[in-house]
């Protein structure tokens, strides 16, 4: 399948669903030997597939995990630039759709070297380098109903759906 991802000169969009996972206090967040950050598990979704599909499909991917969905958290439109990496110098706009997931009561491994499962104690998030950095105050708030958060300029806006 092809992810709904693209590039048109020097912009690039990319449809993704994200796993909000809470274990034992901790959110579980992913990282890769390229990268000096944490980001949540998740990916791009694909042509001819529905986020819900599509976060399953990349939880098993990425942990091994099979995991069922509680709720649909938020839903993040993001428009942002890096300075370093595989995205320097592109405008990115992100439209993510996050998940919450069922507790299963226990932490997991990580399932592969190449991408790694790291448990970030939700009361220490602000010592870690973890995006997107609002996620630890809106997931210990556990508002009810639909957020909608737009980042744009790294300045997040709350709505409620």
């Amino acid at each position: 399948m092809t992810d709904i991802t693209f590039c048109e000169k020097k912009f690039r969009f990319r449809y993704k669903a994200a796993a909000v996972i809470i274990e034992e206090g901790a959110l579980a967040f992913m990282t890769n030997p390229n990268e000096d950050y944490f980001y949540p598990l998740g990916g791009a979704v694909q042509l001819g597939e529905t986020s819900e599909e599509a976060i399953l499909r990349e939880i098993k991917e990425e942990t091994g995990q099979d995991y069922e969905i509680d709720r649909l958290l938020f839903i993040h439109e993001n428009f942002f630039q890096q300075s370093s990496g595989k995205l320097a110098g592109l405008n990115c706009h992100e439209i993510s759709f996050y998940y919450l997931m069922k507790s299963k009561g226990q932490q997991f491994p990580s399932f592969s070297a190449a991408e790694t499962v790291e448990w970030i104690p939700l009361d220490r998030m602000d010592e870690y380098q973890a995006y997107p950095n609002f996620l630890a105050k809106l997931v210990s708030t556990q508002p009810t109903g639909i957020k909608r958060v737009i980042t744009k300029d790294e300045k997040h806006t709350i709505l409620s759906l």
